[in-house]
Order: C-alpha cells, then structure tokens, then sequence
C-alpha cells in the first residue's frame, strides 16, 4: 500500500509528521514524501526540512493521500501542478485525506463538493465557498473516501482512525499503545469552545498572520 504525503513550501510539521507516525506502521505501508520537485521543502517556521524524494510526477498511483496544512497552502490555490496532481490521483486511490487547512486545497481541487468537512477553526468558514460542508465540532471527519481532519494535532486522530478502517482496530491500538498517545494536556485550551475567551479573541485578530 503506497501513502504518499504531499509537501509544500511553508507546510505544518507536525500535519505531515503526525500521520507519517501512524501509517508508516501499517503492515505493508510504503510512505513516500511528494513535493513538485524532489528535495528538501521548508516548513512554515522557515528552521526544519522534510526531504520529497518524489516529485509530483513520480507517484501517479498511491492508494491513500495525506495533505497537511500550513499558511503555504495559499499558493496553490488556484490551477497550477498540486491541484491537478491531486485530482489525477485521487482517480485511483482508495482514501484521500487531508489535516488542517490541506482540506482547502481538496476542495479547491472539487474533491469536496457537496461533501461533508473539516479544518482548523480559523479557517473553517473557507469550506463552503469552495462547495463543502463545513462541520465545526468533529476532530476527524469521513465522508465516502474523504477523510478531513481539524487542526494540527487532529491529523494523529485522522491517522489512527485509518489505521484501524484500513487493518483493524487492534492493529490501530497497537499503533497508538506503541506511541504512546495517551493525551493529557495541562490546560484545556485546546479548542475555542474551550479555551479562554481572550485567548480565542486574540488569536482571532491574529488570523491574517497566523494562516498566511
């Protein structure tokens, strides 16, 4: 089973590194990084490279997708290789998922029209512009083939969630007891229904600076 995880320019890490964790576990998985050309791609902090050792051009048939977030997501927007990569491919594969605001470029693609989805929560009222259906209060969202995930962190839910469709539940268990995810962070703030009011307001004036 060959899962190709996409990078761009100025990605999330941890959207791309999360899933990899996971899935790189499954029986059988071949984990390739893509980029539009193979090498090295910056993260949005501009201090860690992950390696594409795959251009666009190179995986023409993986069987799962993961396309993570970050503000570079913003460059490929419109029609231009990634999308085009995105809709020859998702011709063929048996999932195509997506963490954080990844889930705009599917839908830029028309991969989400008229389906059910997810993002991170500063960006969510992106969807439906683009033909989605936004949904605000789930970590991991499946419609038919597509899976969304909300912000960051969610793609480790995404990704254990596959694990188990894909080679059972005590496959996925197995995966997380390994990595022992067993989250239990010190604040709850991890969610704007959660977290303090002023924080949430903040963040919110910071929007234009924290997803561009």
């Amino acid at each position: 089973m060959q899962i190709a995880i996409l990078l761009f320019e100025r990605f999330t890490a941890l959207d791309a590194v999360g899933p990899y964790d996971v899935l790189s576990h499954l029986p059988g998985a071949e984990v390739v990084f893509v980029a539009e050309q193979p090498g090295p791609v910056v993260n949005e902090i501009g201090s860690l490279r992950l390696v594409a050792e795959a251009g666009l051009g190179d995986v023409l048939r993986p069987d799962l997708v993961v396309v993570p977030g970050g503000p570079g997501q913003n460059a490929h927007m419109d029609d231009g290789p990634v999308l085009e990569w995105l809709l020859a491919v998702d011709a063929h594969t048996t999932w195509t998922t997506s963490v954080c605001t990844g889930s705009l470029l599917l839908a830029a693609a028309g991969l989400l029209a008229g389906r059910r989805a997810t993002t991170h929560w500063l960006a969510i009222e992106q969807l439906a512009p683009l033909g989605a259906h936004p949904v605000e209060d789930q970590r991991v969202v499946v419609d038919g083939k597509y899976v969304t995930a909300a912000g960051v962190s969610a793609g480790l839910d995404m990704a254990l969630d596959l694990a188990g469709r894909i080679a059972g539940d005590p496959v996925a268990q197995a995966i997380q007891l390994g990595l022992e995810y067993d989250p239990r962070p010190p604040y709850q703030a991890g969610s704007p229904r959660t977290a303090p009011r002023e924080i949430v307001d903040n963040l919110r004036s910071r929007r234009l600076t924290i997803l561009t």
